[in-house]
């Protein structure tokens, strides 16, 4: 029979460490993940243009700049900076958007602007 013997340290801990730009450091079980930050595409994609922009990620083994949720926490989206061989998170910031049409639309806003005003 076969046992398969345990490492005795892991090198890289699963969990980690990430500095929320407005409140601080926590644990990550604090935040959501947004995934891998990607150029959005012209305001009239084609449609395989569009399913590449949504499913096709480049899952980088390295750095890659990645969006983040503080759920937990202030609810703020920002970016970070992280090794995903080691999960070393490297800098966090919230993006300046200065254009209005890179920010994120709410599905509240949305809604109220196709005529659903009692939606809160």
């Amino acid at each position: 029979m076969f046992i398969e013997e345990k490492p005795e340290s892991i090198e890289s801990p699963m969990s980690f460490l990430l500095n929320c730009p407005i409140c601080g450091t926590r644990e990550v079980t604090d935040f959501g993940f947004g995934g891998e930050i990607v150029v959005r595409p012209d305001s009239r994609p084609g449609e395989r243009e569009l399913n590449a922009y949504n499913y096709f990620r480049a899952n980088t083994d390295g750095v890659q700049r990645e969006w983040w949720w503080h759920r937990a926490g202030c609810r703020t989206w920002f970016q970070a900076e992280r090794n995903t061989s080691t999960n070393e998170v490297l800098w966090t910031a919230v993006p300046d958007i200065t254009d209005a049409t890179q920010a994120p639309v709410s599905p509240v806003a949305q809604a109220r602007a196709a005529g659903g005003e009692e939606l809160r």
